[in-house]
């Protein structure tokens, strides 16, 4: 059994909305609500859903960027939430992220080499002719030249701004790389060589991945195995081959639906989804679904599903299944 490196464990994250000038807080924003996750090393780990479901969410707060309500998120065994200040800037040189949008996450004001190096001057890490010899392995890591990180942000396209944010993440050379989104902003086929990258770099440096994003054709190409988030819950988690070959949620279900199929002979009977998402401000009770469902019951609006096994890590939560139907 591979080594666990992070393990979430029923993560709550509320914001409180405050009006008023006093600043009451007159209610809260659920945004992950129970969440549960394990990262093994050498895995890659997709968690995907529709906008607002909370992946983004969840995923920084892997990395204590956002604060936690309650619950529980550990590395190699080790509660973040008790380490000290010094101790968690240590720990997330382990944890580096690759942001969606490769225009906004650079600075424009700074040459590549000065990106590049910021990082390393937090951590004080690689000085003088080790940095530099640092600092040009990483653009040819990356499929850029060296000499190109004398360059502005602005002198580089989308797919190479997005190749600097990747070299950026390995500056510090960490185990685990949280992608946000990270193709979600390029032209096909430059995500193709962005997703080809990254898993080469999975291969080559040994580490393990966690890619956040709504596209499921992405997911199946790149990770090893799927979270699937509604409304701040999960609602299905399996190895790819298990969920792409057998959905059990009816949400599960209607996103592989909307997946192209490139055989214009193979029709596809497509789910659509009445009515819009819920506001995170006020959840629906029971499953979190149900007021979108197409196979609704009427214990849907009143009980929270079950987590059900079904054997090989294949979970989903769902009222149309039963502890009968686990292995």
């Amino acid at each position: 059994m591979k080594e666990s490196l992070i393990t979430v464990r029923d993560l709550n994250i509320h914001f409180p909305i405050k009006r008023g000038v006093l600043s009451r807080t007159v209610g809260y924003v659920y945004a992950v609500d129970g969440v549960s996750f394990e990262l093994a090393k050498g895995e890659t780990l997709g968690i995907v859903g529709e906008s607002g479901c909370g992946k983004t969410t969840a995923g920084m707060a892997v990395t204590q960027l956002i604060p936690i309500t309650s619950g529980k998120v550990t590395w190699k065994g080790q509660d973040m939430r008790e380490l000290s200040r010094s101790g968690l800037r240590k720990l997330r040189r382990e944890m580096q992220l690759i942001f969606q949008d490769p225009y906004s996450s650079l600075n424009p004001r700074m040459r590549v080499d000065d990106i590049l190096s910021d990082p390393m001057d937090v951590h004080g890490m690689f000085t003088g002719k080790q940095r530099r010899e640092r600092l040009a392995f990483l653009l040819e890591t990356v499929g850029l030249a060296p000499e190109q990180g004398r360059r502005f942000p602005h002198e580089f396209s989308g797919g190479q701004r997005q190749r600097i944010g990747i070299a950026r993440a390995l500056a510090l050379d960490p185990s685990v790389i949280i992608g946000d989104e990270p193709v979600s902003a390029l032209d096909v086929s430059i995500q193709a060589q962005i997703i080809n990258l990254l898993m080469d770099l999975k291969a080559n440096f040994d580490l393990s991945l966690i890619i956040i994003s709504h596209d499921l054709a992405v997911v199946e190409y790149i990770c090893d195995r799927i979270v699937v988030m509604y409304l701040g819950k999960v609602m299905e988690t399996a190895v790819y081959s298990d969920l792409y070959g057998s959905p059990k949620h009816p949400y599960t279900q209607a996103l592989l639906s909307a997946v192209p199929v490139p055989d214009p002979l193979r029709k596809k009977e497509r789910i659509i989804l009445k009515g819009d998402v819920p506001s995170p401000i006020d959840p629906p009770s029971g499953c979190r679904f149900h007021t979108r469902c197409p196979e609704r019951m009427d214990i849907c609006d009143k009980t929270v599903p079950e987590m059900i096994d079904f054997g090989n890590g294949h979970q989903a939560a769902c009222h149309l299944y039963t502890r009968a139907d686990a292995q």
